[in-house]
């Protein structure tokens, strides 16, 4: 165990500095900023908390002191780790509630310990404190998968291919978050190889978040430094088409009519073949301002990313009945998709065959 306890210190504390000495570039969003603070202050004080159980051997004092500590440390870094994902995932301030919820529970959670170390019952008063921990991050998790589907809409409406990669560490994230609070009410108390196995689970858990964030805020740097330079270019677009009176839902059908002839030109002219085409960068090319090409789609019930690949597919189709010696990755890049694994994935999800089953289907109808 103080083996564990040692390397949990070393990891934790180089996740830590790791942290803190992010680049300034990765860090210049106020948002990623403050995260990048509540994370760290998270790892430092689990990083603390494995450090005084490994001084102290508080375990051969009994589990009652040890779980005293664990409650004490893991309440606030849990809190912490949790509105550092809040932040990132609603790209705004904390509410109240959101931002207090942490150090309520921390404080409901030491005067029960206190009372129980006072009147003799501190194992049931722990129990009681630890279901506390797993409440308050109840919470959180359902905040978090809240706001997580809120962004995964906001994305698939703004970029034209998948951001599953910058999106499934945050709910791979939230979900270790949960397991860590369903299970410490329950492993919190135990001893031998269940102790360890939690333990493990918690810093590996832990290291994937922080570590991951690093990537995460140097890696969509250069993501938004891009977006605002090209939305730049179409950021006086509104005033192209006049908006109509009354709200999106309220446009008529005589715009949308317009709309729907720009967005014909444009496919004829090809321009949904265009790599990196974010949703402002295409209401800029077919000439409408943002609010209506948004309408238009939801009109029809589509998502930005949905409609761009289902063009895309159609034209690979095309490609690939013109031209059956043409590969993969000539083929994505005729039609825009950034790579050959998303080609590939998005055709497998519309077509349900691979390009070269589709491509050997239409080569046996020609037969």
């Amino acid at each position: 165990m103080e083996v564990m306890q040692l390397i949990a210190i070393i990891m934790m504390a180089l996740l830590t500095m790791k942290l803190l000495l992010l680049p300034e570039r990765a860090v210049a969003n106020t948002i990623v900023n403050r995260s990048r603070w509540l994370m760290a202050g998270g790892t430092a004080l689990i990083c603390i908390q494995f450090l005084l159980q490994y001084m102290l051997h508080l375990r051969a004092y009994g589990v009652e002191r040890a779980v005293m500590l664990n409650l004490a440390m893991f309440i606030p870094a849990s809190a912490l780790l949790s509105l550092a994902m809040l932040l990132l995932l609603k790209q705004r301030h904390i509410s109240r509630i959101e931002k207090y919820i942490g150090p309520l529970t921390w404080s409901v959670a030491m005067i029960l310990i206190t009372l129980g170390a006072w009147s003799g019952w501190l194992f049931w008063t722990e129990v009681a404190a630890s279901v506390c921990y797993a409440a308050m991050q109840l919470y959180y998790t359902v905040r978090q998968i809240h706001y997580l589907r809120n962004i995964r809409n906001a994305l698939d409406n703004y970029y034209d291919s998948d951001m599953d990669g910058l999106l499934n560490w945050m709910q791979y994230s939230i979900i270790i978050l949960a397991l860590m609070a369903a299970a410490i009410p329950a492993m919190i108390f135990g001893h031998g190889w269940w102790l360890a196995l939690f333990a493990i689970f918690c810093f590996i858990g832990i290291f994937y978040l922080g570590d991951n964030f690093c990537h995460y805020a140097v890696s969509t740097v250069y993501t938004v430094e891009e977006v605002k330079s090209e939305k730049s270019n179409s950021d006086n677009l509104d005033t192209v088409i006049p908006a109509p009176e009354g709200t999106q839902e309220g446009i008529s059908q005589q715009t949308m009519d317009r709309v729907t002839h720009a967005v014909e030109k444009w496919i004829a002219k090809g321009g949904h073949l265009k790599s990196r085409l974010y949703q402002p960068v295409a209401a800029s090319e077919i000439g409408v301002p943002k609010y209506l090409l948004a309408g238009w789609l939801s009109q029809q019930g589509l998502k930005y990313n949905d409609w761009l690949s289902n063009l895309r597919i159609e034209e690979a189709k095309r490609l690939i009945q013109e031209h059956p010696g043409w590969n993969n990755d000539t083929i994505a890049q005729e039609c825009g998709f950034t790579d050959r694994s998303q080609f590939q994935k998005k055709f497998k999800e519309r077509v349900k065959c691979s390009p070269t089953e589709f491509l050997a289907a239409n080569s046996r109808k020609h037969l």
